[in-house]
């Protein structure tokens, strides 16, 4: 029995130093090595000292927020020692809704767990209520601590280690840590193709393949420069809308999120409603790439793109749908257009979760600052890209429980593969940026906010003005966006002089957008004129049930004209270069 016992103790010992050692490597990796952390770090550090200082000016305010802290952690002891007890006791504190890092039942059966589970709560609360209730700090310094303050209460969940974490003990035990040594192999894997930052694999790289899994509605490549490979999908009506709709997927990611499966394909869904579509896939950069800029995605991506629509189907109008960043981009043509007096080959625009007033980044805007935007253009120079997977990386850390942390349980200590989901895959395909546009985005947009001043942004000896922009505007936000919140949207529209129909539809910066109508899944709301406050706007607007593209689908018509027979991809003027998906978009990192 004493041998069972050192030999369990022993084995325990391992499991721990293993998880700890894995830990630290991870942390290393992910907080230490990269150029974005480097620059995070330092203006944490700058952030956590100014918060002191005010502390130090009112200490009684902390005082008090000890106490309270202290109060209910007495709360918790009593409520674990009443359920040790079998006494029936609610806990003192629950987990937010959302939150799956404490699913398993001995989390609150167990009074242990239970007690470990909710002074961690505690510790996260607290903290978190301390720096909201700071007076003398402003909000953008408040909002930098909590990002700061919540990417160290989530790194140390009780739910990252074996010992603390009863679903993960349970299972080592059972399978004598053979989870530990499937998530050690995952773990060499993942280390090997990462790079300045661990990326952990959300899916199987090889379980879909574009243009057989994904990125499968039938077209061609029908024209291709050093920027983008410009794609006509097959006609599926034997008669099309005589306008030609054009999408301009954002030049961060991959296009095919627009075009995932024949179920959820807003591409595929588009055409069967008789529009002629083509789409923009832009060529993933690397450093030779490095001096193509933000006006060059203007110029010789969009533009370009216009010009050789006419060529194919003789049109002069197109409607443009541009997605994220690419909305700017389609708003930015629009202006130039109209700066340059040229014919304005956008019809109409549909602008989808788009910012033009950078002034509210959301959650970006921990990165908004002019130390880390200096450190992130100074690694731009050197590398001539921002590489994708750190990229990436930095984004996920803004949902880190939902999109990091759990895949590093999931993989690494419970040892399982991640599931095979076209999402995850398209979100793992990551793009670089280049350098040059990157930096524009990061001073110019993101802290300078020169777009909607007028004419600060030049593109190639034009400057534009928003102001000038008069197309009518379908635009479309989502009320769960953390990438650009949708009041700073909605504000952002108003700097333009076109009729704007605005919708908010449910979830978030890709749900709401990608929400076929079969799935009936989430809903919007619509109607009041585009003026004034967001929120007094959605106090007098109507929800409907379902999703936002039949409402899309109706507005459009306006702008499509009549109908002409289908158009060819494939003709012996115009006989394209290769189908769809084209090579552009299978280039991965």
């Amino acid at each position: 029995m004493d041998t069972d016992n050192k030999d369990f103790t022993q084995t325990m010992s391992a499991w721990w130093q293993y998880n700890q050692d894995l830990y630290s490597i991870f942390s290393q990796n992910l907080f230490n090595n990269s150029p974005v952390q480097k620059a995070l770090n330092e203006q944490s550090a700058e952030d956590f000292g100014e918060w002191a200082k005010e502390i130090t000016k009112q200490p009684e305010i902390f005082a008090k927020q000890q106490l309270n802290w202290w109060q209910e952690q007495l709360k918790i002891v009593q409520q674990t020692w009443e359920q040790s007890l079998n006494a029936s006791s609610e806990e003192i504190i629950s987990t937010e809704r959302g939150d799956k890092r404490f699913l398993a039942d001995e989390w609150q059966d167990n009074p242990w767990f239970s007690y470990i589970k909710q002074s961690y709560l505690l510790f996260g609360q607290s903290l978190l209520d301390s720096i909201r209730q700071t007076p003398g700090l402003d909000e953008k310094l408040k909002e930098r601590l909590e990002f700061f303050a919540r990417q160290v209460i989530n790194s140390i969940s009780p739910s990252n280690f074996i010992t603390t974490n009863p679903e993960l003990l349970k299972l080592t035990i059972e399978s004598e840590g053979q989870n530990l040594i499937n998530g050690l192999e995952l773990f060499k894997k993942d280390m090997a193709k990462s790079g300045d930052m661990l990326r952990i694999s959300m899916t199987n790289e090889n379980a879909y393949e574009l243009g057989k899994d994904l990125a499968t509605t039938p077209g061609r490549v029908v024209f291709q420069n050093h920027l983008f490979e410009l794609i006509q999908y097959s006609a599926t009506t034997k008669q099309v809308h005589k306008t030609p709709l054009l999408f301009v997927p954002p030049y961060v990611n991959k296009y095919y999120i627009l075009d995932l499966k024949e179920e959820n394909s807003y591409v595929k869904w588009a055409v069967d409603n008789g529009h002629t579509v083509f789409m923009i896939s832009w060529k993933n950069p690397d450093p030779s790439m490095a001096e193509i800029g933000f006006e060059d995605y203007v110029v010789d991506g969009v533009i370009t793109a216009l010009d050789e629509i006419e060529k194919q189907t003789g049109e002069a109008y197109v409607n443009a749908i541009g997605y994220c960043i690419a909305g700017a981009l389609v708003a930015t043509a629009m202006a130039y257009f109209t700066s340059k007096r040229m014919k304005q080959k956008i019809k109409s625009a549909t602008l989808l979760t788009t910012l033009l007033d950078f002034s509210q980044p959301g959650e970006l805007g921990v990165f908004v600052n002019e130390g880390t935007i200096s450190a992130l253009e100074a690694y731009n120079l050197q590398n001539g890209v921002m590489h994708g997977h750190l990229l990436g990386v930095s984004f996920s850390m803004l949902r880190e429980n939902s999109l990091y942390w759990n895949y590093y349980v999931n993989n690494y200590l419970k040892g399982q593969p991640p599931m095979d989901l076209d999402l995850l895959y398209w979100n793992g395909d990551s793009t670089n940026l280049t350098a040059k546009c990157h930096n524009f985005m990061l001073r110019d947009l993101y802290l300078e906010n020169r777009l909607i001043a007028n004419k600060e942004v030049d593109i190639r000896g034009t400057k534009i003005d928003l102001t000038k922009v008069k197309q009518p505007i379908y635009a479309l936000s989502t009320r769960d966006d953390h990438i650009a919140l949708w009041q700073a949207t909605f504000k952002g529209f108003q700097y333009t002089s076109s009729k704007t129909t605005f919708v908010l539809g449910e979830s978030g910066h890709i749900a709401g957008v990608i929400n076929p109508p079969k799935a009936n899944k989430y809903g919007f709301w619509s109607g009041p004129a585009l003026q004034g406050e967001a929120n007094a706007w959605l106090e007098k607007a109507e929800h409907t049930k379902g999703s936002w593209w039949g409402h899309w689908g109706k507005w459009i018509t306006q702008f499509t004209d009549e109908k002409v027979p289908a158009r060819a991809v494939k003709t012996k003027a115009n006989p394209g270069i290769y189908d769809a998906p084209g090579e552009y978009v299978k280039a991965r990192l």
